[in-house]
């Protein structure tokens, strides 16, 4: 009883040792992602529309006085009062609920994915015709006044995170681009809520009673913003992105008539019509970002589609300039993020962050050419200056905010763009700076007022914004408030004839109104994502213990090869001098070896290490993978070679393995490219049929030649036969000119043989386990390894599936890596066999070269979304995101189960001086995977301030952090297997060592 008890108690510590390192790296990988990417506190609060809230505001954050308040009421600077019910005495006054009503009606058109240079050098007959009239023969005077600027969003560069922040003015994190593939309402403050809900008889203008509505049509994901605040909606399905006019031609259709009803524009605009007008409509354009998903920006297909653009926008906008003389309406035309070279979005470069703003006013406005020069910040120097010349796309809040007279979002952190506020002009057709400058200066003055109450309420929440910077901003706030209380009280002094003098002062208050908005802004980059420093620490130091855990030198027979090798190297000089012929051979072969093993732990050391602190070595990562893998394979060709020479102990066949693994390599990244993308793009030859139906036929070959106990025609050759010929119809119908034989039916099929042939192989495979057959134990582990990398072979034809044709050839090529490499591991014969740390390196960057060689990187602007539409065009969020997370992730997912099934089985039939070399190479790869995890996190801390830390630091950390996990779950799986199979017992080295005691 007492040996049965301590027996067990010997397994429950055993089973404990086996599963505490991956359950370490589970805890503290989960503890620092949840302090790393914490969410910034939300608040409820709105800004208010009530009498009194504007002067309420000022009087709070800038210290002024009820005299002051009243005197830029009086001026009709500040609009919070109540309107007079007696509307014969107010007809010209276009009140608001902070400031005056600038605008009678917005349009907003999203052209998705608009680049600066493209709305710069690609809308001739919109945009270029109204910024250069003389250069197309257009009549400037019979135009309103137009403005091209460049508009700079914050990563990430995703749609719903940009539209977050377009009507926010806050700054979503990082973390919230998971909220792209499902869809959330925004629950902060918002200027589309507040054109929903404020009290129309405080934002009325030009006497209609009739309380306007608001337009949406397009993309989506406005609908999942504000799922009901649109009174009149029409959206469209935005997700897929090989659909390149389905939302367009929405837009297009509904376009006429939203437009028909735009207030200042209606043609009846009678206001006893039961016909409300609409004084904001949203159009969202998705053809420019799904053809750059599709075929990139330099594609025929982008000139076709940015010209129909081109024609819309220069409809839309000579409607605009028709308007009557005393309307004044604003076009805003925006892009909401730019795109690479290769026609992707959601980090921080140039390209993505870089988009276009168009800005058009009719010619009610009075806007004129040089108005924007009134005010750029002079008067206090070149840091006002440059605040004035920057546009943010969180600028666009607030001065959409105040052009239609509603108060400020409560959260919002962007400052006004005094450029695009209309000035008023006088009888003489001369502008009225005069009035205007005040006007600006107050409406600066607000946006100060209300970035600092809510940077004041955050901070009463959170310490995460640093104090002595609150208080630099203080400091800041209170020069400007002097400088613009100062200048009213001018103004009072300098009372004559309803004329107010331009004043110094008020211009200087703009000046530093707008530098404490930059400053501000900045701000809330720098601190906008809570860092839990304290549960950062603990997480790292939880991997740390379980890296020191994890090591493979805590085992003996480990460490006794090390050993071996090591002490080699103290011999290899006396042997090489006056050694015996034979002895000299061996030392050469030992050098050899700790040659392969320290080049191993380099690279390891600089991969798993050195690369995740440096960004320029993040961006070139592929490259990396592919000279070190080549590195080490050809150091295990030149002590192969050098052997097959001296006494043919390893024949030539396997001595030029090593090259395979090299030469397919080259090969890929040469040849075969295009992997995501849209089957009819002919640019790329592995989208070609002549290419990509051999390599089918190629496949086949090989899965019957490796894959298969039996030469025999079989039920489980015949699924597989099935699904590679349907997978070729649908790629040959996807490249016809037919846009309507998509090659959907048959993408349905091949998937439905390859769910068939995956559950029919993993039945072959657990018939197999339970089977009571008398065969010998290697007999009975090369059955369950045929039957178990069959279902990797069509868990990989799902793969190919859905990442396109291209990956038929690169399935054709990784096979045969896969082959090479496992035959690699397989020698045993004396001084053939490959240390486990050097087999586990190549491994190791094996699988990341071939994640990197299919067009993946460790962005999110390299997702390829395509893959979620293979087989359909409507989007189901479960299927796409499966089939997305497998295009992205199931090729690592594929190599880490082959090498744990490799390593484990190959045991079982190779010599008994081989097995424990054979099962350490998992132990080695476990190894690496955890030190890579460990060096991301630590590598993201040091890097939080850094200015590429969203947009390349924590993206890698996020997919170092995916590989980990879908590591630690087949390291669960494994330690369990061992656990259930062997039970707790010492190492045969450690008995035989008792024994002999």
């Amino acid at each position: 009883m007492q040996s049965m008890s301590s027996n067990s108690s010997s397994r429950c510590i055993a089973l404990l040792w086996l599963l505490l390192p991956p359950t370490l790296i589970a805890l503290g990988l989960t503890i620092f992602t949840q302090s790393f990417f914490l969410s910034r506190t939300s608040f409820d609060h709105r800004s208010s529309c009530a009498p009194g809230a504007a002067g309420n505001l000022l009087k709070a954050a800038l210290d002024l006085n009820d005299d002051e308040i009243r005197f830029l009421r009086k001026n009709r600077w500040l609009s919070d009062y109540l309107r007079h019910s007696d509307h014969h005495n107010v007809t010209e006054r276009n009140d608001g609920c902070w400031a005056p009503r600038k605008v009678d009606s917005m349009a907003i058109i999203v052209v998705d994915a608009l680049r600066f240079d493209f709305a710069r050098d690609h809308l001739p007959l919109s945009v270029g015709s109204r910024l250069f009239p003389d250069n197309n023969g257009q009549n400037k005077t019979s135009r309103g006044f137009s403005k091209l600027y460049q508009f700079v969003a914050d990563p990430p560069t995703v749609t719903m995170q940009r539209l977050k922040g377009l009507t926010t003015g806050g700054l979503p994190t990082f973390a919230d681009i998971t909220g792209s593939f499902g869809g959330a309402s925004i629950e902060e403050d918002s200027w589309v809520e507040q054109l929903k809900n404020s009290p129309w008889e405080q934002r009325m203008m030009h006497n209609n009673y009739h309380k306007p509505q608001i337009a949406f049509v397009g993309d989506d994901t406005w609908i999942d913003l504000f799922p009901t605040q649109f009174d009149d909606a029409h959206p469209y399905p935005s997700f897929n992105t090989r659909d390149l006019d389905t939302v367009d031609n929405g837009c297009l259709l509904h376009l006429p008539r939203l437009l028909d009803r735009l207030a200042g524009l209606k043609t009846n605009n009678d206001p006893t019509t039961k016909v409300p007008p609409f004084e904001l409509m949203v159009s969202h354009f998705l053809g420019v970002d799904h053809v750059g998903h599709t075929y990139g920006p330099n594609n025929p297909h982008m000139e076709k589609k940015l010209h129909q653009m081109d024609n819309m926008l220069s409809n839309t906008l000579d409607r605009i300039d028709n308007a009557p003389d005393k309307s004044c309406i604003v076009a805003f035309v925006l892009g909401d993020h730019g795109m690479t070279e290769d026609g992707n979005h959601g980090g921080g470069t140039s390209e993505e962050v870089n988009a276009g703003l168009f800005v058009h006013f009719s010619p009610g406005c009075n806007a004129r050419e040089g108005y924007d020069q009134r005010i750029d910040g002079r008067e206090i120097g070149s840091e006002s200056t440059q605040a004035f010349d920057s546009i943010h796309q969180i600028d666009l809040v607030p001065t959409i905010s105040l052009l239609l007279g509603l108060p400020i979002p409560y959260a919002n952190i962007g400052g006004l763009v005094t450029a695009i506020l209309p000035t008023p002009y006088g009888e003489n057709e001369e502008m009225d700076t005069s009035s205007s400058t005040p006007y600006i200066a107050t409406a600066l003055a607000l946006n100060a007022a209300q970035v600092w109450t809510y940077l004041h309420t955050y901070s009463q929440t959170s310490r995460d914004l640093p104090r002595e910077r609150l208080l630099e901003l203080k400091e800041l706030l209170n020069s400007a408030s002097t400088l613009y209380r100062g200048a009213i009280i001018q103004s009072q002094k300098e009372l004559q004839d309803n004329t107010y003098h331009d004043s110094t002062e008020f211009r200087q208050a703009c000046g530093l109104f707008k530098i404490f908005l930059a400053e501000s802004t900045d701000l809330g980059k720098q601190v906008w994502t809570q860092f839990n420093e304290n549960g950062m620490m603990i997480g790292i130091c939880t991997l740390f213990l379980a890296w020191v855990l994890a090591n493979p030198l805590w085992k003996k027979d480990v460490r006794k090869q090390i050993g071996m090798i090591l002490c080699w190297f103290g011999t290899n000089n006396r042997i090489a001098m006056n050694g015996a012929s034979e002895d000299q051979f061996a030392s050469s072969l030992q050098s050899f070896r700790l040659l392969e093993v320290a080049a191993s732990f380099i690279c390891m050391i600089f991969y798993s290490g050195v690369l995740t602190f440096g960004n320029s070595y993040i961006e070139h990562e592929r490259e990396i993978v592919t000279f070190f893998l080549a590195i080490l394979c050809l150091l295990v060709f030149r002590r192969w070679n050098y052997e097959s020479n001296r006494n043919a102990t390893t024949t030539a066949v396997s001595a030029y393995l090593p090259l395979v693994v090299i030469s397919c390599s080259r090969i890929h990244d040469v040849f075969v490219t295009g992997h995501g993308l849209d089957p009819s793009i002919r640019l790329h030859a592995s989208h070609n049929a002549l290419v990509f139906l051999p390599a089918l036929t190629v496949l086949l070959a090989l899965r019957f030649r490796w894959f298969e106990l039996t030469h025999a025609l079989s039920v489980s050759k015949f699924i597989d036969i099935l699904t590679t010929v349907c997978l070729g119809c649908s790629w040959w119908e996807k490249r016809t000119r037919d846009h309507s034989r998509n090659g959907h039916e048959f993408a349905q099929a091949s998937m439905i043989f390859v769910m068939i042939g995956v559950m029919h192989a993993v039945y072959c495979t657990g018939s197999e386990l339970t089977s009571r057959v008398n065969e010998s134990r290697v007999q009975r582990s090369w059955k369950l390894l045929c039957h178990s990398r069959l279902v990797l072979f069509r868990v990989m034809l799902f793969l190919v599936i859905v990442t396109g044709p291209s990956t038929a050839c690169t399935a054709v090529i990784v096979l045969v890596q896969c082959a090479a490499l496992s035959q690699m591991m397989m020698q045993s014969k004396a001084h053939a066999e490959i240390d486990a740390p050097v087999m586990a390196a190549m491994w190791r960057l094996l699988i990341r070269q071939i994640f990197f060689a299919t067009n993946h990187h460790c962005s999110f602007n390299r997702l390829h979304f395509t893959a979620a539409f293979v087989a359909t065009d409507t989007f189901q969020f479960h299927i796409a995101g499966f089939s997305l997370f497998m295009n992205t992730f199931g090729w690592e997912l594929l190599g880490t189960l082959l090498l744990l099934l490799t390593s484990r089985f190959t045991t079982n039939f190779t010599t008994a001086d081989s097995k424990d070399g054979h099962s350490r190479v998992w132990d080695w790869f476990c190894f690496y995977q955890c030190t890579e995890t460990l060096t991301s996190c630590i590598s993201v801390s040091a890097m939080k301030r850094h200015l590429m830390v969203w947009a390349v630091f924590a993206p890698r950390f996020m997919f170092a952090a995916i590989f980990t996990g879908m590591g630690l779950m087949f390291w669960f799986i494994d330690a369990l297997l061992l656990f259930t199979q062997n039970g707790y017992s010492k190492p045969k080295d450690m008995g035989k060592e008792g024994r002999d005691k």
